[in-house]
């Protein structure tokens, strides 16, 4: 997310063109999230760049998140930061690497567009902080919808029936 943001739909009357605001400026931060969508839950973080330290952070805050005894399955698609070698993977999560431009089969891409949709687009913010209050408020805004990470990030064929 940053300051060179997407303009998504609008509401309009009909006939008439909303007008969206655009920024030339180019901070960004970047949210690095997970979600369980059988339990509605999810664990993340708001960084400053995609690099593979910052996953490997993210990493260990999804094993905080995992219940003890449990073992967390990460579908990733295979961005550089994803399929490092230098990632420091902890033993209760197992990545499995998801094919090439695929990104329908990762659920949590769902989640993405529904962020930006909802919370994240259409605006111009202030500053390199205001994007960090925005993107950690929009993270905590679906972590407390649970039902929310359900709807959007289930897929019939990842659940046996």
């Amino acid at each position: 997310m940053g300051q060179k943001n997407k303009i998504t739909r609008r509401w309009a009357r009909r006939g008439t063109r909303p007008s969206a605001p655009k920024d030339q400026r180019t901070k960004s931060a970047y949210i690095f999230g997970a979600i369980c969508p059988a339990d509605g839950k999810g664990a993340g973080l708001v960084l400053p760049r995609c690099t593979s330290e910052a996953m490997t952070l993210h990493l260990a805050e999804i094993a905080q998140a995992v219940a003890p005894g449990a073992h967390a399955v990460l579908l990733l698609d295979q961005a550089g930061w994803h399929v490092s070698s230098r990632l420091k993977v902890p033993e209760n999560i197992t990545i499995i690497p998801l094919p090439a431009k695929a990104p329908e089969l990762n659920p949590v891409e769902t989640i993405w567009q529904f962020m930006r949709e909802n919370w994240l687009s259409n605006r111009i913010f202030r500053s390199y902080a205001d994007i960090l209050d925005h993107c950690c408020d929009a993270w905590n805004r679906l972590v407390e919808q649970p039902w929310r990470i359900m709807s959007i990030g289930l897929r019939d064929w990842a659940h046996g029936s």
